[in-house]
Protein backbone atom coordinates (compact mmCIF):
# COMPACT_ATOMS: atom_id res chain seq x y z
CA UNK A 1 0.00 0.00 0.00
CA UNK A 2 1.58 3.40 -1.09
CA UNK A 3 2.07 5.47 1.62
CA UNK A 4 0.07 9.00 1.67
CA UNK A 5 1.61 12.59 3.16
CA UNK A 6 -1.16 14.48 3.01
CA UNK A 7 -1.42 14.86 6.30
CA UNK A 8 2.27 15.42 7.31
CA UNK A 9 3.30 19.17 6.65
CA UNK A 10 6.86 19.38 4.90
CA UNK A 11 7.45 23.21 6.06
CA UNK A 12 7.53 26.37 4.70
CA UNK A 13 10.06 27.26 1.66
CA UNK A 14 11.00 30.84 0.88
CA UNK A 15 8.26 31.23 -1.96
CA UNK A 16 5.86 30.52 1.02
CA UNK A 17 6.29 33.25 2.88
CA UNK A 18 4.97 36.55 2.72
CA UNK A 19 5.79 40.51 4.64
CA UNK A 20 3.50 40.65 7.44
CA UNK A 21 2.66 37.43 7.42
CA UNK A 22 1.79 36.26 11.34
CA UNK A 23 2.87 32.47 12.57
CA UNK A 24 1.29 31.03 15.54
CA UNK A 25 3.92 28.21 16.45
CA UNK A 26 2.53 25.03 18.29
CA UNK A 27 4.09 23.18 21.14
CA UNK A 28 3.97 25.53 24.06
CA UNK A 29 6.86 23.91 26.58
CA UNK A 30 7.12 23.72 30.26
CA UNK A 31 10.69 25.09 32.08
CA UNK A 32 11.66 22.00 34.19
CA UNK A 33 14.32 21.32 36.20
CA UNK A 34 15.46 18.41 34.02
CA UNK A 35 15.75 21.42 30.96
CA UNK A 36 18.50 23.08 33.69
CA UNK A 37 20.35 19.80 34.46
CA UNK A 38 20.27 18.33 30.48
CA UNK A 39 21.94 22.38 29.68
CA UNK A 40 24.56 21.98 32.14
CA UNK A 41 25.68 18.33 31.23
CA UNK A 42 25.50 19.42 27.61
CA UNK A 43 27.38 23.22 27.95
CA UNK A 44 28.98 22.68 31.05
CA UNK A 45 27.84 25.88 32.22
CA UNK A 46 28.88 27.09 36.03
CA UNK A 47 27.18 30.45 36.98
CA UNK A 48 26.28 30.21 40.36
CA UNK A 49 23.02 32.64 39.93
CA UNK A 50 21.44 29.43 38.10
CA UNK A 51 23.49 26.99 40.03
CA UNK A 52 22.12 27.51 43.31
CA UNK A 53 18.89 28.40 44.66
CA UNK A 54 20.54 30.15 47.28
CA UNK A 55 22.73 31.63 45.74
CA UNK A 56 19.65 33.16 43.53
CA UNK A 57 17.58 34.38 46.94
CA UNK A 58 20.48 35.86 47.78
CA UNK A 59 20.52 37.93 44.84
CA UNK A 60 16.96 39.01 45.92
CA UNK A 61 14.95 35.99 43.88
CA UNK A 62 12.26 34.04 45.30
CA UNK A 63 12.97 31.12 43.04
CA UNK A 64 15.90 29.16 41.44
CA UNK A 65 16.92 31.48 38.34
CA UNK A 66 16.99 29.88 35.09
CA UNK A 67 19.83 30.71 32.25
CA UNK A 68 17.63 33.23 30.20
CA UNK A 69 19.59 31.33 26.62
CA UNK A 70 17.44 28.28 27.91
CA UNK A 71 14.12 30.44 27.38
CA UNK A 72 15.99 31.39 23.77
CA UNK A 73 16.51 27.52 22.68
CA UNK A 74 13.24 26.54 23.99
CA UNK A 75 11.43 29.61 21.63
CA UNK A 76 14.00 29.12 18.70
CA UNK A 77 12.63 25.76 18.75
CA UNK A 78 9.16 26.44 18.22
CA UNK A 79 9.81 28.31 15.56
CA UNK A 80 11.91 25.84 13.25
CA UNK A 81 8.89 23.78 11.92
CA UNK A 82 7.30 27.19 10.45
CA UNK A 83 10.68 29.11 9.39
CA UNK A 84 13.56 27.14 9.30
CA UNK A 85 12.59 23.89 8.38
CA UNK A 86 13.77 24.10 4.96
CA UNK A 87 17.10 26.17 6.01
CA UNK A 88 20.52 26.48 4.60
CA UNK A 89 21.21 27.86 7.51
CA UNK A 90 20.61 30.34 10.61
CA UNK A 91 22.63 33.25 9.64
CA UNK A 92 21.80 36.07 12.34
CA UNK A 93 20.11 37.98 15.34
CA UNK A 94 19.42 41.31 16.38
CA UNK A 95 17.22 43.42 18.89
CA UNK A 96 16.86 41.04 21.19
CA UNK A 97 15.07 41.56 24.86
CA UNK A 98 15.04 39.81 27.86
CA UNK A 99 11.80 40.98 29.85
CA UNK A 100 10.99 38.17 32.57
CA UNK A 101 13.29 36.21 34.79
CA UNK A 102 13.02 33.10 33.57
CA UNK A 103 11.98 30.52 36.10
CA UNK A 104 11.30 26.89 36.85
CA UNK A 105 7.70 25.98 35.87
CA UNK A 106 7.36 28.75 33.35
CA UNK A 107 5.47 27.51 30.27
CA UNK A 108 6.86 29.48 26.83
CA UNK A 109 4.84 29.74 23.60
CA UNK A 110 5.71 31.84 20.55
CA UNK A 111 4.65 34.08 18.02
CA UNK A 112 6.29 35.34 15.23
CA UNK A 113 6.11 38.34 11.89
CA UNK A 114 7.78 37.93 8.89
CA UNK A 115 8.91 41.45 8.58
CA UNK A 116 11.43 40.85 5.58
CA UNK A 117 12.32 38.90 2.48
CA UNK A 118 15.16 39.04 -0.15
CA UNK A 119 15.31 36.36 -2.70
CA UNK A 120 19.04 35.54 -3.18
CA UNK A 121 20.63 35.90 -7.23
CA UNK A 122 20.67 32.10 -7.53
CA UNK A 123 17.29 31.93 -7.13
CA UNK A 124 17.34 28.87 -5.24
CA UNK A 125 17.38 30.22 -1.81
CA UNK A 126 16.36 33.44 -0.34
CA UNK A 127 16.81 35.43 2.96
CA UNK A 128 13.55 35.47 5.61
CA UNK A 129 13.80 37.58 8.46
CA UNK A 130 11.47 37.32 11.44
CA UNK A 131 10.74 38.94 14.77
CA UNK A 132 9.65 36.65 17.43
CA UNK A 133 7.96 36.65 20.75
CA UNK A 134 7.98 33.94 23.16
CA UNK A 135 5.50 34.44 26.02
CA UNK A 136 4.95 32.46 29.43
CA UNK A 137 1.61 30.96 30.18
CA UNK A 138 -0.46 34.66 31.40
CA UNK A 139 0.55 35.82 27.58
CA UNK A 140 2.96 37.98 28.85
CA UNK A 141 6.16 38.73 27.01
CA UNK A 142 9.36 36.73 27.93
CA UNK A 143 11.67 38.01 25.47
CA UNK A 144 11.72 39.13 22.01
CA UNK A 145 14.15 38.97 19.17
CA UNK A 146 14.89 39.03 15.15
CA UNK A 147 16.56 36.36 13.74
CA UNK A 148 17.34 35.90 9.64
CA UNK A 149 17.42 32.34 7.88
CA UNK A 150 18.69 31.49 4.56
CA UNK A 151 16.01 29.43 3.45
CA UNK A 152 15.30 27.13 0.01
CA UNK A 153 12.83 27.57 -2.68
CA UNK A 154 10.82 24.85 -3.57
CA UNK A 155 10.65 25.49 -7.16
CA UNK A 156 13.75 27.70 -8.10
CA UNK A 157 11.53 29.39 -11.13
CA UNK A 158 9.01 30.66 -8.57
CA UNK A 159 7.79 34.42 -8.35
CA UNK A 160 8.58 35.90 -5.09
CA UNK A 161 6.24 38.92 -4.17
CA UNK A 162 6.89 41.82 -1.99
CA UNK A 163 10.68 41.51 -0.69
CA UNK A 164 12.07 44.32 1.94
CA UNK A 165 14.68 44.24 4.05
CA UNK A 166 14.95 45.70 7.42
CA UNK A 167 16.59 48.22 9.15
CA UNK A 168 18.10 46.59 12.67
CA UNK A 169 19.18 48.51 15.40
CA UNK A 170 23.31 47.32 16.16
CA UNK A 171 22.70 48.09 20.01
CA UNK A 172 20.05 48.00 22.12
CA UNK A 173 20.01 50.79 24.36
CA UNK A 174 21.39 50.57 27.81
CA UNK A 175 17.56 52.72 28.66
CA UNK A 176 15.71 50.03 26.98
CA UNK A 177 17.52 46.92 29.19
CA UNK A 178 15.16 45.16 31.87
CA UNK A 179 16.98 44.68 35.05
CA UNK A 180 14.37 41.42 36.64
CA UNK A 181 12.45 42.91 39.52
CA UNK A 182 13.83 42.31 42.81
CA UNK A 183 17.84 41.33 41.95
CA UNK A 184 20.02 42.89 44.38
CA UNK A 185 22.96 42.16 44.26
CA UNK A 186 24.27 44.16 47.55
CA UNK A 187 24.88 40.53 49.56
CA UNK A 188 26.56 39.14 46.33
CA UNK A 189 28.68 36.47 47.62
CA UNK A 190 32.14 36.92 45.54
CA UNK A 191 33.95 33.59 46.94
CA UNK A 192 30.44 31.50 46.32
CA UNK A 193 30.63 32.97 42.14
CA UNK A 194 34.15 32.02 41.29
CA UNK A 195 35.82 35.68 41.09
CA UNK A 196 35.99 39.06 42.65
CA UNK A 197 35.61 40.94 39.77
CA UNK A 198 33.11 43.43 39.48
CA UNK A 199 31.68 46.34 36.93
CA UNK A 200 34.20 48.67 37.98
CA UNK A 201 37.13 46.48 37.16
CA UNK A 202 36.19 45.75 33.36
CA UNK A 203 37.36 48.65 31.40
CA UNK A 204 36.21 49.32 27.46
CA UNK A 205 37.88 47.69 24.79
CA UNK A 206 39.60 45.14 27.03
CA UNK A 207 39.79 41.65 26.06
CA UNK A 208 39.77 38.57 27.73
CA UNK A 209 40.87 34.98 26.35
CA UNK A 210 38.55 32.33 27.99
CA UNK A 211 41.89 29.68 27.70
CA UNK A 212 39.69 26.52 27.61
CA UNK A 213 38.10 24.22 24.88
CA UNK A 214 35.42 21.94 24.69
CA UNK A 215 35.12 19.51 21.47
CA UNK A 216 31.21 18.71 20.32
CA UNK A 217 30.63 15.42 19.27
CA UNK A 218 27.95 14.34 17.02
CA UNK A 219 25.69 12.80 19.82
CA UNK A 220 25.94 15.63 21.84
CA UNK A 221 25.11 18.36 19.24
CA UNK A 222 22.08 16.08 17.97
CA UNK A 223 20.93 15.64 21.74
CA UNK A 224 21.07 19.21 22.41
CA UNK A 225 18.74 20.06 19.44
CA UNK A 226 16.20 17.38 20.06
CA UNK A 227 15.84 18.90 23.54
CA UNK A 228 14.77 22.21 22.42
CA UNK A 229 12.54 20.62 19.92
CA UNK A 230 14.24 21.64 16.61
CA UNK A 231 13.78 19.61 13.71
CA UNK A 232 15.64 21.63 11.02
CA UNK A 233 16.41 18.57 8.83
CA UNK A 234 19.97 20.25 8.14
CA UNK A 235 20.95 18.52 11.56
CA UNK A 236 20.41 15.32 11.68
CA UNK A 237 19.32 14.13 8.05
CA UNK A 238 22.67 13.14 6.20
CA UNK A 239 20.95 13.16 3.07
CA UNK A 240 19.71 16.29 3.90
CA UNK A 241 23.65 17.33 3.40
CA UNK A 242 24.12 15.13 0.32
CA UNK A 243 25.69 18.31 -1.44
CA UNK A 244 28.38 18.27 1.44
CA UNK A 245 31.57 15.98 0.71
CA UNK A 246 31.90 15.48 4.19
CA UNK A 247 28.25 14.43 4.50
CA UNK A 248 28.50 15.92 8.00
CA UNK A 249 25.46 16.94 10.04
CA UNK A 250 25.68 20.69 10.87
CA UNK A 251 25.33 21.72 14.26
CA UNK A 252 23.23 23.87 15.60
CA UNK A 253 24.38 27.17 16.20
CA UNK A 254 22.89 27.90 19.68
CA UNK A 255 25.13 24.78 20.61
CA UNK A 256 27.75 26.97 19.76
CA UNK A 257 26.34 29.91 21.82
CA UNK A 258 25.90 27.83 24.57
CA UNK A 259 29.28 26.82 25.13
CA UNK A 260 30.96 29.95 23.98
CA UNK A 261 29.22 31.56 26.86
CA UNK A 262 29.81 28.54 29.10
CA UNK A 263 33.60 29.10 28.15
CA UNK A 264 33.17 32.69 28.83
CA UNK A 265 32.70 31.63 32.72
CA UNK A 266 36.59 31.69 33.10
CA UNK A 267 37.37 35.70 32.96
CA UNK A 268 33.48 36.86 33.54
CA UNK A 269 32.11 34.87 36.24
CA UNK A 270 29.59 37.14 37.51
CA UNK A 271 28.04 38.26 34.06
CA UNK A 272 26.22 35.09 33.49
CA UNK A 273 23.13 36.90 33.75
CA UNK A 274 22.05 37.99 29.61
CA UNK A 275 19.66 41.35 29.66
CA UNK A 276 19.39 41.64 25.93
CA UNK A 277 21.30 40.38 22.64
CA UNK A 278 22.66 43.31 20.57
CA UNK A 279 23.61 40.71 17.42
CA UNK A 280 24.90 37.83 16.38
CA UNK A 281 26.44 36.12 13.81
CA UNK A 282 27.20 32.48 12.62
CA UNK A 283 30.54 33.24 10.76
CA UNK A 284 31.41 29.71 9.47
CA UNK A 285 29.81 26.53 9.87
CA UNK A 286 30.53 23.72 12.69
CA UNK A 287 30.43 20.26 12.73
CA UNK A 288 31.36 17.85 15.18
CA UNK A 289 34.29 16.75 16.57
CA UNK A 290 35.69 20.38 16.50
CA UNK A 291 36.60 21.96 19.44
CA UNK A 292 35.38 25.16 20.51
CA UNK A 293 37.34 28.27 22.16
CA UNK A 294 36.09 31.81 22.75
CA UNK A 295 37.20 35.00 23.90
CA UNK A 296 35.07 38.10 24.82
CA UNK A 297 36.20 41.83 24.64
CA UNK A 298 33.69 44.40 26.44
CA UNK A 299 32.65 47.13 24.48
CA UNK A 300 30.56 49.53 26.22
CA UNK A 301 29.60 49.47 29.84
CA UNK A 302 26.41 51.20 31.20
CA UNK A 303 25.53 51.85 35.39
CA UNK A 304 21.82 50.76 35.82
CA UNK A 305 21.31 51.78 39.24
CA UNK A 306 21.30 48.56 41.79
CA UNK A 307 23.37 46.72 38.44
CA UNK A 308 25.82 47.39 36.05
CA UNK A 309 25.86 46.17 32.66
CA UNK A 310 28.56 45.04 30.24
CA UNK A 311 28.15 45.16 26.68
CA UNK A 312 30.54 42.17 25.30
CA UNK A 313 31.15 40.63 22.52
CA UNK A 314 31.75 37.11 22.64
CA UNK A 315 34.37 35.23 19.57
CA UNK A 316 33.98 31.69 19.18
CA UNK A 317 36.53 29.61 17.07
CA UNK A 318 37.24 26.05 15.90
CA UNK A 319 40.14 23.90 16.60
CA UNK A 320 42.71 26.91 17.69
CA UNK A 321 42.67 28.93 20.69
CA UNK A 322 41.90 32.57 20.63
CA UNK A 323 45.44 33.81 21.34
CA UNK A 324 46.75 32.26 17.81
CA UNK A 325 44.95 34.47 15.63
CA UNK A 326 42.87 38.11 15.58
CA UNK A 327 39.19 37.53 14.04
CA UNK A 328 39.60 39.62 11.35
CA UNK A 329 42.62 40.89 9.13
CA UNK A 330 43.53 44.02 7.86
CA UNK A 331 40.77 43.86 5.15
CA UNK A 332 38.02 42.96 8.00
CA UNK A 333 37.49 39.24 6.57
CA UNK A 334 37.08 37.09 9.40
CA UNK A 335 39.95 34.32 9.75
CA UNK A 336 38.54 30.62 8.78
CA UNK A 337 38.86 29.95 12.27
CA UNK A 338 35.78 31.97 13.74
CA UNK A 339 32.19 30.63 13.56
CA UNK A 340 30.72 33.18 15.99
CA UNK A 341 30.68 36.55 16.74
CA UNK A 342 27.93 37.34 19.49
CA UNK A 343 27.12 40.83 21.04
CA UNK A 344 25.07 41.17 24.34
CA UNK A 345 24.17 43.10 27.01
CA UNK A 346 25.12 40.99 30.79
CA UNK A 347 24.29 42.15 34.20
CA UNK A 348 26.96 42.44 36.84
CA UNK A 349 27.69 43.25 40.01
CA UNK A 350 28.96 46.26 41.66
CA UNK A 351 31.27 46.66 44.26
CA UNK A 352 29.89 49.79 45.80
Amino acid sequence: MKAVASKTDPGNFFEDFKLGQKLVHATPRTVTAGDVALYTALYGTRFALFSSEAFAKACGFRHAAVDPLIAFHIVFGKTVPDISLNAVANLGYAEGRFHKLITDGMTLSAESEVIGLKENSNRKTGVVYVRTTGMDEFGETVLSYVRWVMVRKRDPDAEVGEQHVPELAAVVPAERLIVPPGLDFSRYDWALAGAPHAFEDYEIGEKIDHVDGMAVEEAEHQMATRLWQNTAKVHFNQFERAKDPSGRRLVYGGVVISTAKALSFNGLQNAGLILAINGGRHVAPFFAGGTVFAWSQVLDKADLGAVGALRLRLVATMDAPCAEFPDKNGEGVYHSGVILDFDYWAAVPKRG
